[in-house]
């Protein structure tokens, strides 16, 4: 007992320190909430802002903003379980603990989550509603019990635990199945309870504890860092899985929560979080028909599109597989009947075909005009169309952003889920797709189709703003071919190495100096906070890494920072990635192509001396080829080797062939499996023969980005009828690639995998030296070099990449140096 005072006495010391209150807080970098209820104010820190949110007597403060640049401070009524987020990296986002926990602790009189159902199933009534029960307990009689919208709370401290009033007429009231917090002690002030656990219903896919150790002590390494592990599970990637700070989660439906370590010898492992003593709800089988990607479907159809039936789940004939009943208490995977516990894009099963592994079922969709009403065209903003203030009125019809994206839909899921928004602002005229402004935000703005950009300001004018007319007659002048004045600053990727001179931002203000604090006081962008970001004289910078390029603080008083507009250096000198319209696949499913012509113009082909073809690559620059090292083996001598550009057919016959000697040989030093090849003179850039674009970061492709492997035949040794072929080729996580099943932990660090690991595919050969490059809007970015694991038709044996991400530096420095 004198240890467990002493911790609380420790507790509650460090609580009546100044700066301590962000101890209440969970903090998750890059954040925005979207809500209008909010208040605004100048600070200098985090810690006066939390006092502000403390101190806050228009709302309940659940959460708060803290923008850098800006310096400024929102309290907010709503945090992440209640309304919509997205990114926005100058943000800082802090949530009061108490009302992200979702169990209770005790009789759960502070219970502040979100559950607004009984144990039944039946939907609560609203605290300040009287239908259809005339309620005795309500937020005006109880101001301090959290009674907000229809949550179960414990306002009378029932020693059952949080209860609500029923929206059943028959049912006054009932009691709310709340989990105990069991497993780890929380930080709140609250702690003086007592020491209380976490816990995890079903496979832990919606655990949101905060326990940041894997089952063997290892320290959680966070979410949004790439070292010591390189991995594709971000926010960004994975934005409804609570991917914050370094706490253990379940985004990919593994057995129970995990983390990746910050060992370096020990890529993931599970975290040891025990499981509620509440048995998880029954799989209700009222839906004969899907929403979404069908994940909650619980209906009895046990056959496939093709009509096989479906293998049973606890069975392991005629195909072995990891989804068993037992393990995923949760999934619904009963019977065989169709079921979707793996987030594909429809429910599926394996089948009991034993030439067939699995395939999808086809299960009518709930609305069947969910996709239609996600299509709607784009309004031509009219030029008369303008705002007013900061156009909470503006009701016109563009539906355009500025920098040229289409909005989406407000009533529609894709690409961005908007499921909360018509509900949250009812009164924001959110019709269409038209730009708005909900939310009180500088001005109209829309959510867009882009699924890599989630949201951008509208291209709308103020009304009172006369510089569009100008922008507008700038466009004419270059439309007829007349010069404007250029600069020859550029920036690659979002200009964080950007050392140039211009000093005006997007909109010709003038930049302020960042040593200077007038018009604009600033402490965290200075050239003492970041002495390697180049912040000289008023010159833009990108200190910060934003996503969306440079900035700088201006010097009208009325404006603190603004973006500017320089252009990219880009491969875009020669359209790299670059690609014409395909046509159709004309063979069958799930096997290799012949590719239309022209449609992959940067691969080639590697040949011996003897015009044999060896191996493929990838032009990468008019000069430069990008392949494997291995291919290399033969000779270390550059006349050994020939590069064949613009072919379809290895017989090497259309006119666009273009044939170039190898000038050098440079194999990447640690012994990667990746090499340069130098031309002895640049190739001609034609419809045929162009360069791939690059990754312009050291980031991996983003999951379920559509990528493609191309490779020209069989075998090495023979030229004879061998057309270039492709393929839509799964990425595969390395996490998934080291499981016992698959490659067993020998895949390394610089490495990535990709494959069909659960289907069975006719013909797919892959080649060394090939590229796997992957869509990005209307370009084609090169991710990997094909390594090993040639014969990708193979079910569960993944093919082996060098990641593109891990060299760029190196591949820049040769080409710089050679």
């Amino acid at each position: 007992m004198g240890i467990s005072k002493a911790a609380l006495l420790f507790l509650f010391v460090l609580s009546s320190v100044k700066g301590d209150v962000l101890d209440d807080y969970l903090r998750t970098d890059g954040v925005w909430i979207l809500t209008r209820n909010k208040q605004f104010y100048e600070t200098n820190n985090e810690i006066e802002c939390a006092e502000k949110c403390e101190a806050e007597r228009n709302f309940n403060c659940r959460a708060f903003l803290f923008t850098r640049k800006k310096l400024q401070c929102l309290t907010l009524a709503e945090n992440t379980k209640t309304t919509l987020t997205f990114s926005s990296t100058d943000s800082v986002l802090y949530e009061k603990r108490i009302y992200l926990l979702q169990c209770k602790r005790g009789i759960g009189k502070d219970y502040r989550g979100t559950e607004a159902k009984t144990w039944r199933g039946i939907p609560c009534q609203k605290w300040a509603e009287k239908t259809p029960h005339n309620p005795n307990i309500t937020p005006e009689k109880y101001p301090s019990a959290g009674l907000e919208e229809n949550y179960c709370r414990n306002p009378d401290d029932d020693v059952n635990g949080p209860w609500c009033y029923t929206a059943d007429p028959a049912i006054r009231f009932d009691y709310c199945n709340i989990p105990e917090c069991e497993g780890q002690v929380m930080h709140t002030a609250e702690a003086a309870e007592g020491p209380t656990v976490e816990c995890m219903m079903c496979n832990g896919e919606d655990y949101h504890g905060n326990v940041s150790r894997t089952e063997s002590g290892l320290e959680c390494q966070r979410w949004d860092a790439q070292e010591p592990h390189m991995h594709g599970y971000t926010l960004k990637h994975f934005p409804g899985k609570d991917l914050k700070m370094n706490y253990c989660r379940n985004p990919d439906g593994e057995l129970r929560p995990w983390c990746f370590t910050t060992s370096p010898t020990k890529r993931w492992e599970y975290c040891n979080i025990p499981r509620c003593t509440m048995r998880p709800p029954v799989s209700g089988l009222s839906s004969q028909c899907i929403s979404g990607h069908g994940e909650d479907y619980r209906g009895r159809i046990a056959i496939t599109e093709s009509g096989n039936i479906c293998q049973h789940w606890n069975m392991q004939f005629p195909h072995k597989h990891g989804w068993i009943p037992d393990r995923y208490p949760c999934k619904g995977l009963e019977e065989n009947y169709c079921r979707n516990p793996d987030g594909e894009k429809r429910p599926w099963c394996y089948t009991s075909n034993s030439s067939v592994r699995w395939e999808y079922c086809s299960i009518p969709r709930c609305d069947g005009t969910e996709q239609e009403s996600a299509d709607v065209p784009a309004q031509i903003p009219q030029v008369e169309e303008c705002y007013r203030g900061k156009g909470l009125s503006y009701r016109g019809t563009t539906s355009i952003t500025e920098s040229g994206r289409k909005c989406q839909a407000w009533n529609s899921k894709s690409p961005h889920n908007l499921e909360k928004i018509l509900e949250k602002f009812p009164n924001a005229d959110l019709r269409e797709n038209y730009c708005r402004n909900p939310d009180g935000d500088d001005r109209p703005w829309c959510f867009t189709t882009d699924p890599n950009k989630i949201w951008e300001y509208c291209n709308l004018r103020r009304c009172d703003d006369h510089t569009e007319e100008a922008t507008s007659n700038d466009q004419k002048a270059q439309s007829v071919g007349l010069t404007t004045p250029t600069t020859s600053d550029c920036i690659n990727g979002n200009g964080k190495d950007y050392r140039g001179t211009v000093a005006k931002t997007g909109n010709g203000r003038t930049c302020q100096e960042w040593s200077s604090q007038s018009p604009h006081s600033h402490k965290y962008f200075t050239p003492l906070t970041h002495p390697r970001a180049g912040l000289d004289k008023n010159y833009c910078r990108n200190p910060d890494g934003d996503v969306n390029g440079l900035w700088c603080f201006t010097t009208d008083p009325e404006k603190k920072w603004e973006y500017c507009e320089i252009p990219r250096c880009s491969s875009s000198d020669h359209d790299c990635g670059k690609f014409p319209m395909r046509s159709g696949r004309i063979c069958e499913q799930y096997g290799m192509c012949d590719a239309s012509p022209g449609s992959w113009p940067w691969h080639i082909s590697l040949r011996t001396s003897t015009n044999t073809h060896h191996c493929s690559g990838t032009l990468i620059h008019p000069q430069w080829v990008l392949t494997a090292a291995q291919c290399l083996q033969e000779s270390t001598d550059p006349s050994s080797y020939m590069v064949f550009l613009g072919i379809q057919n290895l017989n090497a016959v259309e006119p666009s062939l273009q044939i170039r000697s190898v000038q050098k040989l440079l194999k990447e030093p640690s012994g990667a499996d990746i090499a340069l090849l130098k031309l002895h003179s640049p190739v001609r850039i034609s419809d045929h023969v162009k360069p791939v674009c690059l990754p312009e970061t050291s980031l991996m492709v983003e999951r379920n980005s559509v990528c493609f492997l191309t490779a020209f035949g069989k075998t090495r040794g023979t030229n004879a009828g061998k057309t270039l072929k492709d393929i839509e080729f799964p990425v595969l996580e390395n996490r998934i690639c080291h499981r016992p099943d698959l490659l067993h932990g020998s895949i390394n660090n610089h490495e990535f995998c990709g494959g069909f690991t659960f289907g069975s595919v006719r013909y797919c050969e892959a080649e060394a030296g090939g590229p796997l490059v992957c869509q990005n809007k209307d370009r084609f970015v090169q991710y990997g070099v094909t390594s090993w694991g040639l014969d990708c038709s193979q079910p569960s044996k993944p093919t082996g990449f060098v990641q593109i991400p891990s060299f760029l530096s190196w591949v820049k420095n040769v080409m710089a140096a050679h």
